[in-house]
């Protein structure tokens, strides 16, 4: 397996990949907030014109997962972190979450849907921790862009970086 920076060319596939994973994800996204599309081509254009950096696994030529990381100053944010579903459960998922991890020495935080179990499941056996509902709400006001009735319905995971900062500051 490689993982490597995404370029232009492995936009389909990526698109590709976070639109088949995010189908997982049907019925804990609300019914407003679900789309068909998931990602559109545009909102991934969006996101990477807003500083997200996407990283790709790939295997024998053909991509198999997709992670990206963002810059917000103080903290980086795991974004839109999906493995394609013939490819779960192998270990790349981790390898990804590893390696986006290194691309930083911020403390990292990962906002996901409350509801998405596997998700939190996976983010706490790979060592982040899940934070208390208010400290949630108030990480997701201030480093995403999403609205009021999702942050309600969202949680943050941080790393251990995040705790010891954390830590520190009381």
């Amino acid at each position: 397996m490689l993982i490597r920076r995404s370029v232009d060319a492995d936009v389909p596939g990526m698109l590709a990949i976070i639109n088949d994973a995010a189908r997982a994800y049907r019925g804990v996204i609300p019914t407003d907030r679900w789309h068909e599309p998931y990602m559109p081509a545009d909102d991934l254009a969006k996101e990477i014109a807003d500083g997200v950096v996407f990283w790709v696994a790939e295997q024998e030529g053909r991509l198999s997962a997709v992670m990206g990381i963002q810059d917000k100053g103080d903290v980086a944010l795991v974004r839109h972190a999906y493995v394609a579903s013939t490819t779960q459960r192998t270990g790349i998922g981790t390898a990804m979450l590893r390696h986006v991890e290194k691309l930083t020495d911020k403390p990292i935080l990962i906002g996901t849907w409350a509801s998405a179990s596997w998700a939190v499941d996976f983010y706490l056996r790979n060592g982040f921790s899940l934070l208390p509902t208010s400290e949630s709400s108030r990480l997701l006001k201030t480093y995403w862009s999403i609205p009021a009735r999702q942050i309600e319905t969202s949680v943050v995971l941080a790393n251990g970086r995040w705790m010891e900062s954390q830590e520190r500051v009381r």
